[in-house]
């Protein structure tokens, strides 16, 4: 306690002495004051006096308000003081404000500029000089310098009196030379490999890329998770009496890299002796069992444990029990090395849906966003519905963050569930240009409203104009036609383009779609397509097939189709799948007669931070009545959305005399993807894959295939996706590139 609390208690003590000789005489307190205040509110000091007028005084209740008012923090001093006041006492406790910062200055920082650093601080001009609250911003410099590479940084914070109540503030800052980790040293691991360990830690020695991971420096918070992460790793493998000591940090001799070193006491590997639970009245033990995967004889997983709670609690959660808890209670048994695993089941009561409030949507309107619930007030509790909610309120990518916030009210068994959005731009303008690995150079210009009128509506308007094709496109789309649950989309487009074959075409065209969910997951389309083709300029080399097609074609077609999708994210997806079926015959009117169908499938399936993503796609077509399959309906496999390494339509038949790619009426196709996060901060991420595929012009070589890998990085920007990728030919015929570099702006996979 500050020392001059200490006297003013001892005399208060010396002056209230004589009364306490006998209760009955002390005095009244008939006023209270506060005196000394010039920026503080007399009611937040008075907020903290427990002693009220009409009360005996009281020298403990004295001391408690004394002790009360210093912890505000705004005070130097604070005293308490007695006089005589109509028949009683006056209590005024006076007080000395600390002073005020009016300035906030660094010196000695070179890598960071001054409002770099002013982001980082919590303490602002016009604060109290608080000690406490200026130490505390020279710790958050600290950490920030840290997180950069700057561990041998100091921050000094220095105060100058401008006047008695005005004071400056100055962080010295000692930025020293980046430290970089060398290397991470494992001591004391037998059981589980360091390399291992240090793949399930997020602190990481330095590298060629460490510039982009920002990894490679010692960061205080992020260790202290890395010895949780470690911890955790021995305890999925039955090791619970590990102990992970502190970590050791060793500079070199030059100070510019450390070595750190992390001690590891493994102790014994626990197995499961057996697994029982209680309290479960709702389900049977049978239906309990088969939600646990952990079994006698195999060593204990702390991870297996969560998922076995996790799986029992959805269990309860999605048929209403909204507050079920399962607590885990474990006996080991230290001369045999077995632990014994108890299941504490409190079921709680069953719940339905109450009030769903939507907050947070300043343009978007209610309805759009409680169309997406899956729920109603009054459904009985289901957590299942509840995150799938979530994830379709959060693709309609009207929002930088969703909330479903589930709110109990266990006297009523209700649970309100508060739905808490914040609105990101929907309206895009660009005009511009790039480079496409197919178009060479692009100019673009697109102008683009995804939630017109807060209704949910998209209107596009999109011009393309590239070495090889001119594109203009009008779109609009609806997903609740006339507020029913009816999608509704027409475009009208215009294109030419040399289809990198020895051809110009050139298209004219609308459609009109309807479509309908019947489930969260499932959806069915309709689409009627009206073009007018007309194809020119062959070359005198081209192949038959190509000539024979020249002129103008009228399509009038019908396409129904079916998905099913499942995907958590439809721009970024990690789990779940994307399976469709779609068939179109052209013959209602116009002179192209033909069938064309595609099966496509795409499953996702997470593994920690990565995610591993495998497609397929079959797909035939074929003239009818006499017709030939018109050119541009042929499948040409070969490029970024087939497969990459190849070039357009490489990956199928080719004429006998001109070896044009012709395309073909058969297509098989298979990407196997592995996505990892680059930078998280930003959406960027890294793929590594293997393509599989080829096109036929007949059944008789089906299955025959074209293998390419390659590698690329991903990022999803605020204009949409954006792809880059390097495919590597594996098996390169005569006249083939050995690979290709491809870029591509818009969706992925």
């Amino acid at each position: 306690m500050p020392k001059k609390i200490v006297l003013i208690l001892l005399f208060l003590d010396i002056i209230l002495t004589p009364w306490l000789i006998h209760a009955q005489e002390l005095p009244v307190i008939n006023s209270i004051e506060i005196k000394g205040l010039k920026r503080i509110e007399e009611s937040a000091v008075k907020s903290k006096i427990t002693q009220r007028a009409g009360d005996p005084i009281s020298q403990e209740k004295t001391n408690e308000d004394i002790k009360n008012i210093f912890k505000m923090g705004y005070f130097d001093d604070v005293r308490a003081e007695i006089e005589p006041f109509e028949g009683g006492v006056r209590l005024i406790y006076a007080v000395k404000e600390k002073p005020t910062i009016i300035k906030i200055e660094f010196q000695g920082n070179k890598e960071f500029d001054n409002s770099k650093l002013k982001e980082k601080l919590t303490i602002t001009t016009g604060s109290i000089a608080d000690a406490v609250l200026i130490q505390d911003n020279a710790n958050k410099l600290r950490a920030f310098y840290e997180e950069e590479g700057y561990w041998l940084s100091s921050i000094i914070p220095v105060i100058k009196t401008i006047t008695p109540d005005e004071v400056s503030l100055t962080y010295q800052i000692e930025e020293g030379t980046k430290v970089k980790i060398k290397k991470i040293n494992i001591e004391g691991n037998k059981a589980i490999s360091t390399s291992k360990i240090k793949k399930a830690i997020e602190t990481k020695e330095w590298w060629f890329f460490s510039f982009i991971t920002s990894s490679g420096y010692y960061k205080k918070e992020r260790m202290e998770s890395d010895i949780e992460k470690i911890r955790d790793l021995y305890f999925n493998n039955g090791f619970i009496k590990v102990a992970v000591g502190e970590p050791k940090i060793q500079l070199t001799d030059d100070k510019k890299r450390m070595i750190i070193t992390i001690p590891v006491s493994e102790g014994d590997q626990f197995k499961i002796s057996s697994i029982e639970f209680s309290g479960n009245k709702v389900f049977s033990d049978d239906e309990i069992k088969k939600r646990i995967t952990m079994a006698p004889n195999k060593p204990f997983s702390k991870e297996n444990l969560r998922r076995d709670i996790f799986s029992i609690s959805e269990l309860y959660s999605e048929n209403g029990y909204a507050i079920i808890t399962v607590t885990p209670d474990l006996i080991p048994d230290e001369i045999n090395k077995l632990v014994k695993v108890f299941l504490k089941i409190d079921e709680g009561d069953r719940y339905k849906i109450g009030r769903i409030e939507v907050s947070g949507n300043t343009k978007t309107r209610d309805k759009v966003i409680r169309r997406e619930v899956s729920f109603d007030e009054g459904d009985i509790f289901n957590s299942t519905k509840i995150k799938r909610s979530y994830e379709r309120i959060n693709n309609l990518n009207f929002f930088e963050t969703v909330e479903l916030i589930p709110k109990p009210r266990p006297e009523e068994k209700l649970v309100d569930v508060g739905i808490k959005v914040k609105e990101r731009p929907t309206g895009f303008f660009s005009i511009g240009g790039g480079y496409s690995s197919i178009e060479k150079i692009i100019g673009m210009a697109e102008v683009t409203q995804g939630n017109l009128f807060g209704k949910g509506q998209l209107i596009k308007l999109r011009g393309e104009l590239g070495s090889k094709t001119t594109y203009y496109d009008i779109t609009f789309m609806d997903p609740w036609f006339m507020d029913k649950p009816i999608s509704f989309t027409t475009n009208i487009y215009k294109t030419t383009t040399s289809q990198f074959i020895e051809y110009e075409k050139k298209a004219t065209g609308l459609g009109i779609s309807f479509g309908k969910r019947f489930s969260d997951y499932w959806f069915g389309d309709i689409a009627y397509r009206f073009e007018n083709a007309n194809i020119f300029n062959v070359s005198e080399n081209a192949s038959a097939i190509i000539r024979d097609q020249e002129g103008t074609r009228v399509t009038s077609s019908i396409t129904p189709s079916l998905i099913r999708d499942s995907r958590d994210n439809y721009l970024d997806p990690t789990r779940g799948s994307r399976n469709s079926l779609y068939v179109t015959y052209a013959g209602l009117g116009g002179t192209n007669n033909f069938v064309k169908s595609e099966v496509d499938s795409a499953w996702y399936f997470p593994l920690g931070m990565t995610t591993v993503m495998f497609r397929g796609r079959l797909g035939y077509a074929t003239g009818v009545l006499g017709k030939e399959l018109p050119l541009y309906e042929r499948f040409y496999v070969g490029g970024i959305y087939t497969i990459r390494g190849l070039g357009f339509g490489e990956a199928g038949p080719r004429d006998e005399n001109t070896g044009d790619a012709i395309g073909g009426r058969e297509e098989l196709i298979f990407n196997t993807e592995y996505i990892f996060p680059i930078i998280s901060d930003v959406r960027l991420k890294g793929v590594v894959f293997v393509d599989a595929g080829n096109s036929y012009e007949s059944f008789k070589k089906f299955g025959s295939l074209r293998y390419t890998t390659g590698a690329g990085i991903r990022w999803i920007s605020p204009m949409g996706p954006i792809r880059i990728e390097w495919g590597y030919n594996i098996a390169k015929k005569p006249g083939e590139k050995p690979s290709r570099f491809e870029f591509g702006f818009g969706s992925f996979f």
